[in-house]
C-alpha cells in the first residue's frame, strides 16, 4: 500500500504549487500564504526567532561618543521602553488630585477601598460622606454596617493600598490606577518588542497607549477597569513569556544535522516534555487576580487558554510533530490546566479572605452569615462549610443582579459603538464663571471643566483599519501575532455583546486598549515597508507612518483639556465635541 500511495496520486508529478488543495489556490488572490515552512532552513529561527539587532547609528548622530552610542544600542531593549514609561507617568501623575472631587463611580470605589482594607469587607455610608471626607481631608470614622456590593475585591484592595500610603482623599485614591496605568505602558512596550522582536515598534505600541484619552483618563480615576486592565495585560505578557521559552526549549531538543542546522523530528516534537513552565503557572495568578476585579476575566481567562493550546500545537508542528494535537493533549495540556484553571480560581477565593474571615455573627460582610440564618437546614449543610455556602449564595445573588441590570443611565451605550468612539462618559462637568476655577478672566462667558472619558479619536479611528489589517494578516497569512492581538480584543469586547440590553458603558473597553495599540503599531509597521524594501519605498512608508502618529499625538494634545478637567471657554468646548452623542 505505501508504495502504491505515491504511484496513484494525479498530483506527484505537478508543481508544489500546484499540489495544493484547491481552496488554498483560491485564497491566494487575497494574499493567503502557506505556512513557510522548508527542509532548507533552521527550524531554531522558526521556533525562536531573534530581535533585530538595533544598530548604533542614531546615538552616534546624537553626538554620543562611539562607545556610549554603542552601550545604549545594546541595552535599547530597556532604555526605550523607560523612557516611554517615564512620559506616561509624568502625564498621568501631573495634578493627580485634581479634579478634588468625588467624581463619576469614584463614590463607590474610593470608599470601599478605604472600609475594605480597614475592615476587609464593604460598608454604607451616609449620604454626605463625599462632602465629608474632603472637607475633613479623610478624617471621618468608618461605619460598621456591611454593604451588598456586586464586584470582587482585588480591584477595591489595589485602591486602598494608595490611600493607605497617601490618605483618604483624591490623590490617594487615584495613586494605584495610575501606578498601573504607567507600569501597562512599560509592560505594552516590552510585549510589543517580544510580539514583533522590534524595539521600535514595541515602544511605539506603548507610546500610542501613553497618549489613548480613554487609558489615560481611566489611569487617573479610581475605577476598576483600569485594574482589571493591568492584570490582562500582565497575563498576556506572561503567556507571551512562556510561549517563546517553550519553543525554545523545544529547539534545544531537536537534533542538529551535520551542517549545524537543527532540523525537525517527529519523534522529538512528539515526546519531549516542556517541564512545569512557571510563567504559566504566573498568567494564572494574573488572571485570578482579573477575574477578583471584575467578572469579565472569565471571558479573558477561557479565551488566553484556548490561546495557549493553539500556540502549543504550533510549537509541535514546526517541530515536526506528525500529530500536534495529540501530542499537545499528552505533553501539554495537563500542565497548562492547572497552571491556569484551578490556580485562578484558588486566587480568586483567596481574594475574598477578608470577608471570609469576618464574623459570622451579623457584624461581618454581607451574607457572611447566611449560611447559618437563612440558608441553615441546606441538603449541602454537611459536605460545604458555611462561609463557602455563604459565598455561594453572595455570588449567586450578584450574577442575578448583573444579569438583571437595565435600569437607564445618560450615558450607557451599546458595544456597537465603542470602536468609534460613539458615545464616552463624562465623569465629570462644571461651569465655573470667568475668573473662578481656572476659568480665564476675559473667556467672556461662563467656561466648561470636564473630564471625559473618551479614546483618542483619531487613535481609535486608526484601530478600526487596523484592525481589518489584522484579521486579514491572521487568515490569509497565518500570522500568529495577528492571531494574538486579534484573541486578545475579542475575548475582552465581543462577550458585551451578549449583554446588549444591559446598562453598560464605553469605558470597560480600556481591557483591550492594549490590543488596540498593537493593532495600530502592527499596521504602521506594515506601512514602513517590508525588510528590504527600496529606499523610496522606505521613505514613502516613513511619512505616513510619521503623519499618522504626530496626527494621533496631536489629537491627545487637542483633547488635553477634556481629559484633564481643565477649564475652557465653553466655545472651545464645544469645538470639541466632534460629535453629537459625545455631549
Amino acid at each position: 500500500m505505501t508504495s502504491t500511495a505515491s504511484s496513484t496520486d494525479p498530483r506527484q508529478d505537478l508543481a508544489p504549487y500546484d499540489r495544493e488543495p484547491s481552496w488554498r489556490r483560491r485564497l491566494r488572490r487575497f494574499g493567503h500564504e502557506a505556512d513557510p515552512a522548508g527542509p532548507a532552513g533552521d527550524v531554531r529561527d522558526r521556533l525562536a526567532p531573534p530581535y533585530a539587532e538595533p544598530g548604533p547609528r542614531l546615538w552616534a548622530a546624537l553626538g554620543v561618543p562611539p562607545r556610549a552610542a554603542g552601550f545604549l544600542a545594546r541595552r535599547s531593549g530597556w532604555i526605550g521602553p523607560l523612557l516611554v514609561t517615564l512620559l506616561a507617568g509624568v502625564l498621568r501623575f501631573w495634578h493627580l488630585g485634581s479634579p478634588k472631587a468625588v467624581i463619576f463611580d469614584e463614590t463607590y470605589y474610593a470608599k470601599d477601598a478605604w472600609a475594605i482594607v480597614h475592615r476587609g469587607f464593604e460598608v454604607n455610608w451616609d449620604k454626605n460622606a463625599n462632602d465629608l471626607i474632603l472637607s475633613s481631608g479623610g478624617h471621618l470614622p468608618i461605619p460598621s454596617d456591611a454593604a451588598y456590593v456586586v464586584h470582587p475585591p482585588v480591584g477595591k484592595y489595589v485602591i486602598g493600598l494608595g490611600e493607605l500610603m497617601f490618605g483618604f482623599n483624591p490623590f490617594g485614591w487615584r495613586f494605584m490606577t495610575a501606578l498601573l496605568g504607567t507600569l501597562s505602558v512599560l509592560m505594552l512596550c516590552r510585549i510589543g518588542r517580544r510580539l514583533f522582536r522590534s524595539t521600535f515598534l514595541g515602544c511605539l505600541a506603548g507610546t500610542l497607549m501613553a497618549v489613548d484619552g480613554l487609558h489615560f483618563v481611566m489611569s487617573r480615576t479610581s475605577l476598576l477597569d483600569g485594574v482589571l486592565m493591568f492584570f490582562v495585560l500582565a497575563a498576556f505578557g506572561c503567556l507571551l513569556i512562556d510561549r517563546d521559552r517553550a519553543r525554545a526549549r523545544l529547539a534545544a531538543a531537536l537534533p542538529v544535522d551535520a551542517d549545524g542546522r537543527v532540523r525537525p523530528d517527529a519523534h522529538t516534537a512528539g515526546t519531549v516534555r516542556l517541564g512545569w513552565r512557571p510563567w504559566r503557572w504566573l498568567a494564572g495568578l494574573m488572571m485570578g487576580l482579573a477575574i477578583g476585579t471584575k467578572w469579565n476575566g472569565l471571558y479573558i481567562l477561557a479565551a488566553f487558554c484556548v490561546l495557549a493550546v493553539l500556540w502549543d500545537v504550533g510549537a509541535r508542528r514546526v517541530a515536526g510533530a506528525r500529530r500536534p494535537y495529540r501530542a499537545v493533549l499528552l505533553r501539554d495540556t495537563g500542565v497548562t490546566f492547572l497552571a491556569t484553571v484551578p490556580v485562578a480560581i484558588i486566587t480568586y477565593i483567596w481574594s475574598w479572605a477578608g470577608w471570609i474571615f469576618s464574623p459570622a455573627d451579623g457584624t461581618g460582610g454581607y451574607f457572611r452569615n447566611w449560611a447559618a440564618t437563612d440558608g441553615r437546614g441546606s441538603s449541602w449543610s454537611w459536605l460545604f462549610p458555611d462561609w463557602w455556602r455563604s459565598l455561594w449564595h453572595y455570588e449567586h445573588e450578584v450574577y442575578k443582579f448583573h444579569v438583571g441590570l437595565s435600569s437607564p443611565h445618560t450615558y450607557q451605550s451599546n458595544p456597537w459603538s465603542w470602536i468609534v468612539d460613539g458615545r464616552p462618559v463624562s465623569y465629570f462637568y462644571e461651569s465655573p464663571a470667568p475668573g473662578a476655577d481656572g476659568c480665564p478672566a476675559d473667556a467672556g462667558d461662563k467656561c466648561a471643566r470636564e473630564v471625559l472619558a473618551l479614546g483618542t479619536p483619531m487613535l481609535w479611528w486608526a484601530a478600526c483599519a487596523a484592525l481589518v489589517y489584522v484579521l486579514w494578516r491572521w487568515f490569509f497569512r497565518r500570522d500568529w501575532r495577528a492571531g494574538a492581538i486579534a484573541c486578545g480584543v475579542a475575548a475582552g469586547y465581543l462577550p458585551w455583546f451578549l449583554y446588549q440590553e444591559r446598562t453598560i458603558f464605553f469605558f470597560y473597553a480600556v481591557v483591550f486598549v492594549p490590543f488596540l495599540c498593537l493593532a495600530v503599531t502592527m499596521l504602521i509597521g506594515a506601512i514602513l515597508g517590508p525588510p528590504g524594501a527600496s529606499d523610496t519605498r522606505r521613505v514613502a512608508g516613513a511619512t505616513g507612518a510619521g503623519v499618522l502618529v504626530l496626527l494621533i499625538t496631536w489629537n491627545f494634545i487637542y483633547f488635553w483639556p477634556l481629559y484633564t478637567g481643565t477649564a475652557i471657554p465653553i466655545e472651545d468646548w464645544r469645538a470639541r465635541m466632534w460629535l453629537d452623542t459625545w455631549v
